[in-house]
């Protein structure tokens, strides 16, 4: 059922810490289909409650008519309980849809979703006709399902009519403009520079001829006296304009808001890590103790230069092998079994278990660097953009989500594992992380092994190898 415009009137979200954006104004129309993106943290889960009236805005307003009816699914979390990430989705979108919304409100919907289920959600919601306004960070799911894009970002709520690959290459069209214009207001700042220095170099040729020639002429002295400082407040003025110029684009380009870029050192260089069989797996099979094979007749071989992708259904085995391969006592093995020695291997998961609570983020990398020194251990953090002394003094425990994805990353960086592996570490990750996460991947020479459903993320870190468990057994996918 169609419903009359929601009117939203200088809104602002606060916190006593921060503020996440202001005077936010604008109209959400009957079949928008709105994704609300930015960094975590920045208040995206709290406007999706604000519509719905379930949190009060700091100030402003949001005016919803009555014929407005609500569906909401917030985020769906798989710990602590038995059902699967897509049975948990699902239980709440029919809970949600029941109500018969005319908009339909999303929490990163596709997070703990196997391949299957991201299918069949992507094809329901693409039916879907009336209003959809929803948190997101899943690229495939913005670019095929979305067509405005509210990013909250620098206090701000900036409104882009497009799906993310418009978005992204607007931003990219806006920034190589403004620095190609940045780059040729430095050159016109340079010959500016070089035509005063000529100017000043023959009014001083011609201030010595002019005295020379008329030595007891205090006009002459007087003329070219005026004639330089005439240059000089020339050359001044379009100096300043220019800096004016220039100090203009920065600001342009500073709100546009070009994440920073991550560019590790590791410790192990491609030439040490070699080019050999890393991890060898033949007739094998796991279960837990007394129970039936989860997995029979694996067959797997990793070369230390190579990235391969296991994916399958939720509860397939997928985790129970990588159990396996990190030696955990509680799964039983059977077959050939070469994998590397522990201290090889680099595990990263979603929550960030490798991370201890209780350590600063400074003792997070002095403990497995103890030969660096303080300034050395500063430096490396800086590279993962830990700069500020609160950084680098704060617990683990303090950390948001993204600070300890880059964390998990400098620990990967100053003991490098020859193999890293990798459980759906893209879930609940913003944007801005997720490309810090891809720009580290794509660094590293070793091997990697990574369970994931994220197309787009297997593509960009250089995923050509896929296998797939079906039946209780692991296939290899071309």
């Amino acid at each position: 059922m169609h419903h009359k415009p929601i009117q939203i009137k200088k809104l602002s979200l606060s916190f006593n810490h921060k503020t996440c954006f202001e005077h936010f104004t604008t109209q959400i129309n009957y079949g928008d289909r709105i994704a609300i993106i930015g960094r975590n943290g920045n208040g995206k889960s709290s406007l999706l409650k604000m519509l719905q009236g379930l949190i009060e805005p700091s100030s402003g307003e949001i005016n919803v008519p009555t014929d407005v009816t609500f569906g909401y699914v917030p985020q769906v979390v798989e710990d602590f309980d038995s059902l699967s990430g897509g049975q948990r989705l699902n239980k709440a979108l029919t809970q949600a849809l029941s109500l018969h919304p005319n908009v339909l409100l999303l929490d990163e919907p596709t997070n703990h979703l196997d391949k299957p289920n991201r299918k069949s959600f992507m094809r329901m919601i693409s039916g879907y006709d009336e209003t959809l306004i929803t948190v997101s960070h899943d690229v495939e799911f913005l670019r095929n399902c979305i067509t405005t894009l509210w990013h909250i970002d620098n206090e701000q709520i900036h409104i882009f009519s497009g799906n993310y690959d418009y978005y992204i290459n607007e931003n990219n069209l806006k920034r190589s403009s403004i620095t190609e214009e940045l780059h040729r207001i430095d050159r016109l700042k340079k010959d500016t520079h070089r035509e005063a220095m000529q100017e000043q170099n023959r009014a001083a040729k011609s201030n010595a001829k002019g005295l020379k020639n008329t030595a007891q002429s205090k006009w002459a002295q007087v003329a070219a006296g005026t004639k330089k400082r005439q240059a000089q407040e020339t050359t001044g003025k379009r100096t300043a304009a220019i800096d004016t110029k220039k100090s203009d684009l920065q600001q342009q380009l500073s709100n546009l808001r070009l994440p920073e870029v991550i560019t590790p050192k590791f410790s192990l260089t491609a030439a040490e890590i070699g080019n050999h069989t890393l991890l060898s797996i033949s007739d094998g099979s796991i279960s837990y103790q007394n129970q039936e094979p989860i997995l029979s007749h694996i067959s797997l071989q990793i070369g230390s230069d190579e990235r391969i992708a296991i994916q399958g259904l939720n509860g397939s085995g997928k985790t129970t092998l990588i159990k396996a391969i990190l030696q955990n006592p509680a799964v039983t093995k059977t077959g050939s079994w070469h994998v590397p020695a522990q201290k090889d291997i680099g595990y990263l998961d979603q929550h960030y278990q490798t991370l201890s609570p209780t350590d600063t983020v400074q003792e997070s990398i002095s403990k497995l660097a103890p030969h660096l020194y303080p300034d050395e251990i500063r430096k490396h953090l800086n590279d993962f953009l830990f700069r500020k002394n609160e950084e680098v003094d704060a617990l683990v425990s303090q950390l948001s989500g993204g600070e300890k994805a880059r964390l998990s990353l400098a620990q990967i960086a100053i003991k490098t594992p020859r193999l890293l592996i990798l459980d759906e570490i893209t879930n609940n990750l913003d944007l801005e992380t997720r490309q810090h996460v891809i720009d580290v991947l794509k660094a590293y020479s070793g091997a990697i092994m990574v369970i994931s459903h994220d197309n787009d993320f297997l593509k960009e870190i250089g995923i050509k190898d896929m296998y797939v468990i079906e039946s209780g057994t692991l296939k290899y996918e071309s």
